[in-house]
């Protein structure tokens, strides 16, 4: 029996935004509010909310440096809501959890962890940290929960993990992670209740295709093999980031172009993809509306797409065929174009698209009888975060037989 009048709230630290949601608890749980505080660090960085219930909207500037000052703003605004008071415990999405294998509480041993692999990961880690320490210090009686994106991948092979580098780096957890992990989670949720179990544990691609994109490969419901690697910046190029590279470019860069490693790592995270192609900009809206008059635009989707479609080719090799592909993401989700285009020229391999369908965003879109299905599936990390969250919490209130984890915590916020 889930507690009544009790509630989880979603925190998801990007490499510039925060977004968070309050969800009522219980199996699935119920989303009350959700928003976002965008661009923090930059000019313009906004604070945007949606009430679910009361069909309201909200949007403004704030000031917000760093992700400290975001966060303080952020609770400085949740004390302020009526639903505050009944959160009984805080899922924070953390993108690189290394052998984490599913979601886990957040206790002092864990963040000693998280601060020693923060290089793993620095366009997220740290600022991931900086908010978990920041609630967990304003809200000592909150159970915090870290839900980690990795945790999906941890069942791949062995040998889809190695890297062909010396030993001991793969000794010291340099190896390929994946990421995404929420996301397709979510996914395959989803797949199991549209197309029922046995679908589910077939041969099936996902693809997460947003500002941060990823393909995984999947068979028995397992991940088996996955397009990022060590780090998000790994696999098929993205809205900003590079995906993978020839080792020697990050060589020519240092030796040639005087970069030292924090500017490279800038430029491969924020300065590439389909930004550093297009040389205007990286949302993939915007240059399928340029392509036509711009070669730079044109190039930048048509590799995005080549990519797409190489990594697809590679997974149904690791699968030994292909049951289902599932696009997602916010270009996954709203680009038929990019849709068609990544499918085109696949019918030797079973997949192929009802254009119509594709085109008016149907959530099957390929041909009636075709031997590969090809789904459209909204994505929704934050739901996978409460669901974690939610989980971990009735987990430990059983185990504590039934006690109380946490106590009213209002007076424990920022004053």
């Amino acid at each position: 029996m889930y507690p009544e009048n009790s509630n989880i709230f979603t925190i998801n630290g990007g490499s510039s935004s925060i977004k968070f949601a309050m969800y009522e608890m219980a199996k699935t749980p119920k989303p009350i509010f959700s928003g976002s505080i965008n661009r923090i660090g930059l000019k313009n960085t906004s604070f945007n909310v949606t009430y679910v219930n009361r069909d309201e909207k909200m949007s403004y500037d704030v000031y917000c440096p760093g992700f400290y000052e975001g966060a303080i703003f952020l609770i400085l605004w949740l004390k302020r809501q009526n639903s505050f008071d009944r959160v009984k415990c805080i899922g924070h999405r953390v993108v690189h959890g290394r052998g984490h294998s599913r979601a886990e509480m957040i206790d002092a041993s864990l963040l000693r962890e998280l601060k020693r692999i923060r290089d793993y990961d620095p366009e997220h880690l740290p600022a991931e940290i900086e908010i978990i320490e920041l609630f967990k210090n304003r809200c000592p009686g909150v159970l915090q929960v870290a839900c980690f994106d990795t945790a999906f991948h941890t069942t791949m092979p062995r040998i889809a993990k190695i890297l062909p580098i010396p030993r001991r780096f793969d000794r010291a957890g340099v190896q390929r992670y994946g990421f995404h992990g929420l996301s397709y989670a979510f996914l395959m949720e989803k797949l199991k209740e549209i197309a029922g179990a046995d679908e589910a544990n077939g041969r099936i691609i996902l693809a997460h295709l947003g500002n941060g994109a990823s393909l995984a490969a999947l068979k028995d419901g397992k991940s088996m093999d996955t397009s990022m690697g060590f780090t998000p910046a790994g696999g098929c190029m993205m809205g900003t980031r590079s995906g993978d590279l020839d080792p020697g470019v990050a060589w020519y860069m240092m030796n040639c172009e005087g970069m030292n490693t924090k500017q490279f790592n800038h430029l491969i995270n924020h300065e590439a993809g389909l930004l550093g192609v297009s040389e205007t900009s990286a949302d993939m809206q915007d240059l399928l509306q340029m392509e036509s008059s711009d070669v730079r635009a044109a190039d930048a989707v048509a590799l995005f797409c080549y990519q797409l479609k190489k990594w697809i080719g590679s997974f149904i090799t690791v699968l030994e065929g292909l049951d289902t592909l599932v696009f997602s993401g916010g270009i996954g989700e709203n680009a038929p174009i990019i849709r068609s285009r990544v499918c085109e020229g696949l019918r030797f391999v079973g997949i192929e698209l009802d254009e119509d369908r594709n085109n008016q965003n149907q959530s099957e879109i390929s041909i009636e009888g075709g031997k590969v299905k090809v789904l459209v599936i909204p994505t929704n990390e934050e739901l996978m975060i409460a669901k974690c969250t939610t989980d971990l919490y009735m987990e430990s209130k059983i185990k504590n037989n039934g006690s109380k984890i946490s106590k009213t915590w209002k007076s424990n916020i920022v004053k």
